[in-house]
């Protein structure tokens, strides 16, 4: 990204976590996802507010205005511009059409009324004839056109079965990232696009909290899936995270008082999570023993007794959940509405809450006592029971994130200090 010198802090719309991978690694800041069903409108305006740099770009997603239905935009990236009162800068896929792409944007321009497209970026640009035809058809739109990016098979990303390969498994990442400058110097408008991207002069102060406990966190390539607010919101609690490498560390950090699985794919590294063996019995020692542990989607597929991959190769895991993790050729996506049906140290019977769904991978046995209840919102006759809740564990498909969730927070510390043996008063 062509910074001029200038601190950008980059947002992502949505719930996912590889795009904002990218983000994080480009821009040298943690990537904050702005997403209201997750979290909340109020959430979303203060993260924006807390975070929001001398230069803020927000990532969209899908199209500007896909989000939960089609009866509104909610969660959608439109009205994440219409609640942060924010200009769009739309990009068009421009392949196999010419005039047409009046119709496009003039039906996005006034489509909703609230919204405000203050420029273009054309993408995929196949000649100079197709330029000329295309520009000749935005002109009478009076919205100006800030990028133009002509196809170029060398900015092809690799991907995989849950979208892009994360930046950690790319060892040609700064060559990428070399490429992209190169070609956003060539074909942006910076002096159209810099004004768009200034961030108001609204940044919230974050007060600085001793650590009252430690946290392991397992982060490497098999575990990377994780909210960067998720981390912010332990810290300003209390907690300090010790990260560590399920893949590579033989040891687990001293003096810890919980642990942190988040999601990614241990599918991928299955033989080498399993022939870590010392980390292993570690593990199992201190979960059986009762430490505070969550576990989400890829975390959840360790704890098990083991993962089948793609290949029907099995791989021993670390038998905590009486359960077997098979990968399939089949996506679950979505948000899901999880109603608590049997209580873990961090949601109690009856609440509620949101999370989102996305792997491709089942479970062996079904939990006959779930921990969750779970709804899709685009379908609330979709409902099935998922998720452990065992001595001090708390493991799910769902990912969460605990903006606007306070309680979970806090009760992770009070179990991460009883734990350690004092309480948080």
């Amino acid at each position: 990204m062509v910074s001029y010198g200038k601190s950008i802090q980059s947002f992502k719309v949505g719930p996912d976590y590889i795009d904002a991978m990218y983000h994080s690694r480009i821009t040298g800041l943690p990537c904050r996802n702005l997403d209201p069903i997750l979290t909340s409108e109020a959430y979303v305006i203060d993260c924006f507010n807390r975070y929001a740099n001398q230069y803020s770009l927000i990532e969209g997603v899908m199209g500007l205005f896909d989000g939960l239905s089609g009866v509104d935009d909610s969660g959608s990236t439109a009205h994440i511009a219409e609640l942060l009162n924010l200009p769009i800068v739309l990009v068009v896929n421009c392949r196999s059409i010419s005039r047409s792409v009046a119709a496009i944007i003039h039906g996005y321009n006034t489509y909703n009324s609230k919204i405000k497209i203050k420029g273009v970026i054309l993408n995929y640009l196949s000649s100079e004839r197709h330029l000329e035809i295309l520009e000749q058809a935005i002109t009478p739109l009076n919205i100006p056109i800030i990028g133009r990016f002509w196809r170029d098979d060398q900015l092809k990303i690799p991907d995989r079965y849950l979208g892009l390969i994360p930046t950690d498994e790319l060892d040609n990442f700064a060559d990428i990232t070399d490429r992209l400058i190169a070609v956003s110097k060539r074909c942006l408008d910076w002096n159209l696009l810099l004004p768009f991207l200034a961030s108001p002069p609204n940044r919230i102060e974050t007060t600085v909290v001793t650590a009252k406990v430690k946290i392991a966190v397992a982060k490497d390539r098999a575990f990377s899936f994780y909210y960067a607010d998720n981390f912010d919101l332990l810290n300003r609690a209390g907690i300090e995270l010790i990260f560590f490498s399920p893949l590579q560390d033989h040891y687990l950090p001293d003096g810890i008082a919980g642990l942190y699985f988040g999601g990614g794919f241990p599918e991928l590294f299955a033989a080498e999570l399993a022939d870590n063996l010392n980390l292993i019995k570690q593990l199992i020692s201190l979960i059986r023993s009762g430490i505070p542990t969550y576990a989400e989607c890829g975390g959840l597929m360790y704890l098990t007794k083991g993962i089948v991959d793609l290949n029907q190769t099995y791989y021993p895991m670390l038998n905590i959940i009486p359960t077997e993790a098979v990968m399939t050729n089949k996506l679950t996506l979505g948000y899901r509405l999880g109603t608590v049906e049997h209580s873990s140290f961090l949601c109690y019977k009856k609440e509620q809450i949101w999370g989102h769904e996305f792997h491709r991978s089942v479970l062996s046995n079904q939990n006959p006592q779930p921990l969750f209840q779970l709804q899709s919102y685009s379908s609330r006759l979709l409902s099935y029971g998922e998720g452990w809740s065992l001595l001090n564990l708390h493991a799910s498909y769902l990912h969460l994130h605990f903006g606007n969730k306070p309680q979970i927070v806090q009760r992770m510390l009070d179990s991460c200090c009883k734990y350690q043996g004092y309480t948080t008063n």
